[in-house]
């Protein structure tokens, strides 16, 4: 066998194998090296989200919920509505499973009121766990959405200023910018 022939083999078996082992690699069970908040950090949004309702004179319901909707905490201002607890809560659901803000549909462009009236029936069906009212807001950490926060009590103008600045106190706890 000549030199070139056996290089020619040691090429091509250095191409191959590495295929033959990728044949046999199957997909992963899990996903793994998933950014999730924990109580931690959702209690430090909700220290945030009241600081800045109590700066604006605002008494409000804050939840927070992690990124399937599930609650993690949640606070009732002094002298807050008992109601906007339940609303509260809601807008954090809707903005965590829908993957947006809550407001009008659709979320960018001109809002659609037969679609905006239809998805507060099918809060009705769903339980109440979609809202079109403002004040849910996603809390994206390293591009993920981890959770949300929902703030009622306010205009909605006024909830999401609140949200906000609760996530952005979290972000710079982390050393991120929004």
């Amino acid at each position: 066998m000549s030199a070139s022939r056996i290089a020619l083999t040691l090429v091509g078996v250095t191409f191959l194998i590495p295929q033959l082992f990728a044949q046999d690699k199957k997909p992963p069970l899990v996903t793994r090296e998933r950014v999730q908040l924990n109580l931690t950090g959702a209690e430090t949004v909700l220290e945030a989200a009241k600081k800045k309702a109590t700066a604006m004179g605002l008494k409000m319901n804050i939840a927070i919920v992690d990124d399937g909707g599930h609650l993690l905490s949640f606070a009732r201002m002094d002298g807050a509505r008992p109601a906007s607890g339940t609303t509260a809560l809601t807008k954090a659901v809707s903005a965590a499973t829908f993957r947006q803000e809550t407001g009008a549909f659709p979320a960018k462009g001109e809002p659609d009121l037969l679609l905006s009236l239809g998805l507060q029936h099918a809060a009705l069906a769903s339980g109440g766990k979609v809202t079109t009212l403002k004040g849910g807001v996603p809390i994206v950490v390293d591009g993920q959405i981890v959770g949300a926060i929902g703030i009622g009590g306010g205009s909605g103008d006024q909830d999401v200023e609140v949200a906000k600045a609760g996530i952005q106190a979290l972000l710079e706890s982390l050393g991120e910018k929004k």
